[in-house]
């Protein structure tokens, strides 16, 4: 199932979505405008926001309070990505200069925070405890997850244990509070609940692996930010430590100086030792277990065209080269 496929199983509440984030945007202050509209404008898939409507509709919700949840969760994501981007000095996202790279840091972090702070008021506007319960909850879990990935940076003693434990947090997270959100609305039971939850969590580590494993492989073009910012950035990701546990010892000296430097130009001979380990095999084997994973949760639901397309979401994820 290709994406645009997936999409048109909730056309009406993609639209509906994209009208309410462009509203919700708007500010007295010109500047979180212009930045607002620069980034949430800027080509992202919005997977996060279409597994929210589709959980929700999987599970039976025939109101609207789904549009306004997955604007939240758009605006948490868009939050992170400004972030983000100056944590790692990040220059190009989605082939277009990155927010910080035109405005600067400090514009960047307040927009950022801007955005955190209107997903906030705009889920206590939903009216659910336990939709701010899952919400910060996840919010402090993706903190949690960067921190401890600028811990790992440029130590080639990471693990592939340390690895996860970052991508669960800051990737998987969101998707996961995302998809259990779509239950909760629906008043669904306890049992379906945790099903989308785990749903949503195995979705978001494939996607996290895929995207990894892209780094050292993907046309940059196609990718849409610079090869091997990993690299450059000392992020020890789940290639390069697969290869760092199955290389000779000359080549382990290698990659691990390239950790501690975060020298972009020892991008080929890093992608050369990957390659001859079986780094990126190893990642994307990963993901597809993950996915399975995920799709085998949604097994709990009756069959429908929004179960169909979170299970084509899945497998998107993982054939995905962008």
């Amino acid at each position: 199932m290709e994406l645009s496929q997936i999409r048109s199983t909730v056309a009406e509440d993609s639209a509906a979505v994209d009208r309410l984030i462009l509203r919700r945007l708007e500010s007295e202050v010109v500047l979180i405008n212009q930045i607002g509209h620069y980034i949430v404008n800027s080509g992202g898939k919005r997977l996060r926001p279409l597994a929210v409507l589709l959980s929700a509709r999987a599970c039976g919700y025939g109101g609207d309070r789904h549009i306004d949840l997955a604007a939240v969760v758009e605006f948490i994501h868009t939050a992170t990505l400004l972030h983000d981007d100056v944590v790692d000095g990040s220059e190009l996202r989605r082939n277009r200069e990155t927010a910080n790279a035109v405005w600067g840091n400090e514009a960047s972090v307040l927009v950022g925070d801007f955005l955190y702070s209107r997903s906030f008021e705009m889920m206590v506007e939903v009216g659910l405890l336990r939709v701010m319960e899952i919400l910060s909850h996840a919010t402090n879990r993706i903190a949690e997850g960067e921190v401890l990935q600028l811990l790992n940076c440029g130590d080639p003693e990471t693990t592939e244990q340390r690895y996860q434990e970052v991508i669960e947090r800051k990737t998987a997270t969101l998707f996961e509070a995302g998809t259990r959100l779509g239950a909760v609305l629906a008043d669904a039971d306890p049992e379906t609940e945790a099903a989308l939850a785990a749903y949503g969590k195995n979705l978001g580590i494939a996607f996290q692996l895929v995207d990894d494993a892209l780094d050292y492989r993907a046309e940059g073009a196609v990718l849409g930010k610079n090869l091997g910012d990993d690299l450059a950035e000392g992020k020890p990701t789940l290639p390069l430590i697969h290869a760092l546990e199955t290389a000779s010892p000359e080549q382990q000296a290698v990659l691990r100086q390239a950790i501690r430097s975060g020298d972009r130009n020892k991008m080929t001979e890093v992608s050369r030792i990957i390659d001859t380990t079986g780094g990126i095999e190893y990642t994307i084997l990963l993901a597809q277990q993950f996915a399975q994973k995920a799709q085998e949760a949604l097994g709990i639901l009756p069959p429908s065209p929004q179960r169909a397309a979170l299970a084509g979401l899945a497998d998107f994820a993982v054939r995905r080269t962008y």
